[in-house]
């Protein structure tokens, strides 16, 4: 029993159909697949290889044969029954490798990793990663209703690494390929993210004002804010993606806390200095003074330390929380870290420089 090759529309309708849902005849490209909810049945091929337990190693040897359509030998091939419920699977090397006498039923596997064609593609994503599987069969109450194959498989991770990239630049995701998206689009997937960053970042104009004495007796001090806030915000923008993609991965969890901001902090503390002695050479190259180039080194310290801890920190608490950590990215961290830095280097300010007054 073979099953032809069909698109992946033809996909979702056969999902559709099992799941007793209105079936959706609108054509569709790929981009419609990178909205968040996206499932398995966007997926899903129809295009397999089916056996009975019945059959003999060697009619299924000679059916391989006669289906394989292209260059591409498939992992498994499907035991089925006749209303199609999955019995088992067959790997066709343990298929090339038997007997001719056998029968599929010796040889065949009845413990198998399969999805359901409603789960989400970031679930689906995670267990997958972590499989080294190239094939999964899509169940539905125990019937085969289609696989994920290679090429498939290789999909849906791009779309879901697509996906995490779009959000971790705080934009949501398109629809359509970026040269067919009008303006308007844009502007609207763009504006209400930028507009949350704005409100975020007006807390940063508070700080100032909180702290315009001290900037008018120091004006000095200003020269400095655009690198310590970005040099925060850039130390933030590397742990945060490093730590998505390991979350991503199932590398580390919310029960990793702890050594994650061992490493992190002791790798801060390394880069603190580093970037503390750069401050402090790049003030005394402007002439600036003792007091102000020792406030600047001290806040590059400090604020690479802060960075590092809330960029370990809140990317595993959302997630436990079961928030995207992709949403919590580099935009929304260096918002955070600009407030908070600039608090860091007026506290900083106001004790050495009245230590030199």
């Amino acid at each position: 029993m073979t099953f032809n090759t069909q698109n992946k529309m033809d996909a979702v309708l056969v999902a559709d159909a099992s799941l007793n849902t209105p079936q959706n005849n609108s054509t569709q490209d790929q981009y419609h697949r990178l909205k968040d909810d996206a499932t398995v049945s966007a997926y899903m091929s129809q295009s397999y290889i089916a056996v009975s337990v019945a059959d003999s190693v060697e009619n299924v040897k000679n059916q391989l044969v006669n289906d394989l359509k292209d260059e591409l030998i498939p992992t498994y091939l499907y035991v089925v029954d006749k209303d199609n419920y999955l019995n088992g699977i067959l790997p066709v090397k343990s298929l090339l490798t038997a007997t001719n006498d056998l029968f599929v039923s010796d040889v065949m596997r009845q413990t198998f990793f399969s999805v359901s064609p409603e789960q989400n593609r970031h679930d689906v994503y995670q267990l997958i990663s972590h499989s080294g599987l190239d094939s999964v069969p899509v169940m539905h109450f125990g019937k085969l209703v289609g696989v994920l194959r290679p090429q498939d498989i290789a999909e849906l991770i791009e779309d879901e690494n697509t996906l995490d990239a779009q959000m971790q630049g705080a934009t949501s995701p398109l629809e359509q390929p970026y040269l067919e998206t009008s303006p308007v689009t844009l502007w609207r997937k763009r504006v209400v993210w930028l507009l949350m960053l704005f409100v975020a970042e007006a807390y940063t104009s508070t700080v100032l004002h909180a702290f315009e004495d001290r900037l008018e007796a120091a004006i000095s001090l200003a020269f400095f804010i655009p690198l310590l806030i970005g040099t925060g915000g850039n130390s933030g923008t590397q742990i945060t993606s490093t730590l998505v993609r390991a979350m991503a991965l199932g590398e580390v969890s919310l029960r990793n806390v702890w050594s994650v901001l061992r490493k992190e902090i002791t790798t801060s503390i390394m880069v603190a200095l580093t970037m503390g002695i750069a401050g402090f050479v790049r003030a005394w190259f402007l002439g600036v003074g003792m007091e102000v180039m020792i406030v600047v080194g001290l806040t590059l310290i400090s604020i690479t330390v802060w960075s590092a801890i809330v960029s370990s920190v809140i990317p595993m608490v959302l997630k436990r929380l079961g928030i995207d950590p992709a949403v919590v990215s580099a935009p929304f961290i260096a918002t955070l870290i600009d407030g908070t830095g600039l608090i860091i280097y007026f506290e900083i300010a106001s004790h050495v420089m009245s230590e030199f007054a």
